[in-house]
Order: structure tokens, then sequence, then C-alpha cells
């Protein structure tokens, strides 16, 4: 007889199911893009010179901005695509090259410049509104990002599918972890240290790595190119 580890068969149970596993796919795309942790050393740069209050007051607004933007692409996802004609297999390899790039920088521990531009931090410590731009976006909500909510988007049969409700949610989770993440960004990098932030960063970039490769097979496979198994 086989002894099997009753945690492992009920975790093997849960992630069979489809709406499990396209809410972990939703979140997982969604925070490693986002990666507020890899925007800690650019917002301490930004608000250096701000009191606790002004500091938490931008984590606020690029957080809600973050919210707010990728809320709208996921809500306006369809009509865009249907807008310009744009397939979803387009769609997906040309997010999966995008991630591809995004996850390659996050493997050598920095900001890929679709999230931040040389000069961006120092032009927006002298900015009152650097919560919304260039924090919120594109250095939370960036292309990256908005691409993954619009490939996800794109898998949904219509806005009132479960499936939204996971994208949505994971949008929300992801925006409030980043600001209490940015809120308490002293802590947190007192605690991780620069070399915690950056192996943290490496990991995900690898992660995000093979989620890009998964979307551009996906998007070759749904055009045909490579037969379906």
């Amino acid at each position: 007889m086989i002894w099997t580890n009753p945690a492992e068969a009920a975790l093997s149970e849960l992630s069979n199911v489809p709406w499990v596993r396209f809410a972990v796919l939703a979140l997982s795309s969604i925070f490693f893009l986002v990666d507020p942790f890899a925007a800690i050393p650019s917002f301490l740069a930004i608000t250096e010179s701000a009191d606790p209050v002004r500091r938490k007051r931008m984590a606020r607004k690029g957080a809600l901005t973050c919210f707010i933007v990728l809320t709208g692409f996921a809500l306006g996802g369809q009509l865009l695509f249907k807008m310009f004609g744009i397939t979803l297999p387009a769609f997906e390899v040309a997010g999966g090259l995008i991630l591809l790039l995004i996850g390659l920088d996050m493997l050598e521990a920095k900001r890929s410049p679709t999230q931040e531009a040389t000069g961006d931090t120092e032009e927006a410590a002298v900015k009152e509104d650097a919560g919304i731009v260039p924090l919120g976006i594109p250095m939370l909500a960036g292309p990256g990002a908005i691409s993954s909510v619009m490939v996800l988007v794109g898998q949904v049969p219509s806005l009132w599918h479960w499936e939204m409700a996971a994208i949505l949610g994971s949008i929300t989770f992801t925006s409030l972890v980043s600001y209490l993440v940015l809120a308490g960004a002293s802590q947190v990098r007192r605690v991780m240290g620069d070399t915690g932030i950056r192996i943290l960063v490496r990991v995900m970039g690898l992660l995000l790595v093979a989620l890009a490769m998964q979307f551009f097979v996906n998007g070759l496979t749904d055009l045909g190119i490579i037969p379906k198994h």
C-alpha cells in the first residue's frame, strides 16, 4: 500500500480546479509585474526629503493609480480588442515578448526601461504629483502589467464571468500590498536589506520569464503554428 500525504493530495486536487488555477495565474502574473518591492529604492529616492505623512500619501496615490489603471484596462479590455480587431493569440505573443524582456531585466535585479526610464526618479523627487506619475504609472502599472491584464481578460467570456472577479480581485490585492510595502518602505528595506530585495526580484523575474514563455507558447498554439497535443 502506498501512503499518500493528505495535504499533498488535497493540494493536487485543488490545483486541478479551473477557477483556482486561473486565480493563481492572475494573481501571480499581475503581482510579479507590478512588483512593489523592486520600486522601493526609487520610492525612497523620490520621497527622500518627505515627512512620513507625505510619504504615505504618495504611496496611497501610487497604489490607487495602479488600481484605477489596471481596473480600467480590465473592464475595457474586450472593447479594445473588438475596436482594434486584435485577436487574443496575437496579444498573447506580443504580451509574452514584453513580459520576457521585463523578466530578463528582473533577473539582473534592475527595473525595466518600460517601468522606469533614466531620470524619472530625479524628476519625480521635485514633483508634487509623483505618486501618480511616475510611481503609479509606469513604475507600478507599467506596460507589462497592463499587457498581462489584457491577456487575462481576453480569456474571459464576459464581464460577469467568475474569471473577471479573479482578475479584479488580483488587481485589488496587488494594489493593497503595493500601498503597504511602499508606505513602510524604510522598514521593509531595513528588514530585508538591499541584498534580500535583489534576491526576491530575481526570483520573481525567473517566474515571470516562465510565465512569459507560457503566454508566448499559448499564442503560437492558438495561431496554429505549434500543434496542439
